[in-house]
């Protein structure tokens, strides 16, 4: 009789879904020091959830492996992992707790999106992954505004920035804020009055009349503390203006962004894991066996094989491509948003499936199933939208019209 606890169950079955992934020996490591992470994460999840509290002790343990300074260039102290690997990590992170992958995936995000395009004056992003790699410094994007909705619909921000001598005063909110209970800066997007144009901007959480309003009350990610920021006369310098939006190599799709559906995925693995276990280990006394060996149970859990297979096999070959054609990056926004709606419909169709499997039992509030099904419905509200991501192939697709006139 095999004597491998829940827990290890669960390890063995995360990796044997991983191991046609991995490839290299560094891969090998990233994906070891995710499990070690994720697995301690999980003792954690149910707490975070209930009490829709910022994870700080597993942020702490993420600082501590280092784990903070992933995609921070190697001429600058970091490990400067490629795109396949940042999802691939993520996706492990995620089966351990959602809300820690996802604020995570934001901060890695954002500085391998710096170190792919550079943006920032040298020296500026020098002295930022300084501080990420010294301190372990916290960062992230809040652009989006209630007035205005996702920033991918190019609405211009109602929060302003005024220039007063050699220094800027913003003022404005910004909502969906990611770990802002947590964060050290954030990049605020912020419409400069004198000109009309977009400013991002570099911004202390420490600098007065910044403050966060803590009004995050979702059914899902929500450890994730998504609050408001609000800034109030917030003064920084002048060099705190590190970017211009429209300026400089936005050409490049955002391929990062896709770190969100390698959390889902993750939640989705961690859901099929769930109801593999459940199946194989619940036997009714109606019947002789447990449940796996009923044909209807192994065509729910055939389906959830199949969503997973087209989704990770889509999400793993374009972070390939991705990595390995830098010269073909520009060529593939159309793709990578169908990535993304493709992986996050499949996620939750597995999140229904193992749901499906294991019945009425994963309503309970102490069944971590229904925080999946909960976490797992935001991927459908991350951008790009279907909508958008259906429009931009279709036009993809009839460019040929253009090109043979």
């Amino acid at each position: 009789m095999s004597t491998i606890t829940a827990s290890s169950k669960e390890a063995y079955l995360a990796e044997q879904l991983a191991r046609p992934f991995i490839k290299t020996a560094q891969q090998e490591e990233l994906f070891h020091k995710a499990t070690i992470l994720a697995e301690g994460f999980s003792k954690r999840a149910q707490k975070i959830d209930e009490n829709a509290e910022f994870p700080f002790e597993n942020f702490e343990e993420l600082k501590q492996s280092n784990y903070l300074s992933l995609t921070i260039p190697k001429e600058y102290g970091g490990k400067e992992i490629s795109l396949y690997e940042y999802f691939l990590i993520q996706e492990r992170i995620a089966q351990g707790d959602a809300s820690t992958a996802l604020c995570i995936g934001w901060h890695l995000g954002v500085i391998y999106d710096l170190r792919v395009k550079r943006k920032w004056k040298e020296e500026q992003f020098a002295k930022l992954c300084e501080m990420v790699i010294k301190d372990n410094k916290l960062i992230n994007r809040c652009a989006t505004e209630v007035a205005t909705g996702s920033p991918t619909r190019g609405g211009l921000p109602a929060t302003t920035a005024v220039k007063k001598g050699t220094q800027w005063i913003l003022n404005g909110r910004k909502s969906f804020a990611s770990m802002a209970p947590g964060l050290d800066f954030s990049l605020i997007t912020a419409t400069i009055e004198a000109s009309g144009e977009i400013g991002i901007f570099l911004v202390p959480h420490e600098n007065p009349g910044l403050k966060v309003e803590s009004n995050w009350n979702m059914l899902g990610m929500r450890g994730t503390r998504s609050d408001d920021l609000v800034l109030e006369n917030v003064i920084v310098e002048e060099t705190a203006l590190v970017e211009l939006e429209g300026v400089h190599f936005y050409a490049i799709p955002n391929a990062w962004l896709l770190h969100s559906a390698a959390c889902f995925i993750g939640v989705a693995i961690a859901a099929r894991n769930y109801a593999i276990i459940f199946a194989s280990e619940y036997q009714p006394n109606s019947l002789p066996g447990p449940i796996s060996e009923v044909p209807e149970v192994q065509r729910k859990i055939g389906e959830m094989e199949l969503e997973l297979l087209k989704a990770r096999t889509a999400l793993y070959s374009i972070a390939d491509r991705w990595d390995n054609e830098p010269n073909k990056r520009g060529e593939l926004g159309a793709e990578l948003g169908a990535i993304k709606h493709l992986v996050s419909n499949s996620a939750n169709k597995v999140v229904d499936w193992a749901m499906r499997i294991v019945g009425a039992q994963s309503l309970q509030q102490r069944n971590p199933l229904q925080r999946y099904y909960r976490d797992v419905r935001a991927a459908l509200h991350n951008p790009p939208m279907d909508d958008v991501v259906i429009t931009n192939l279709a036009k993809k697709a009839l460019s040929f019209q253009n090109n043979n006139d």
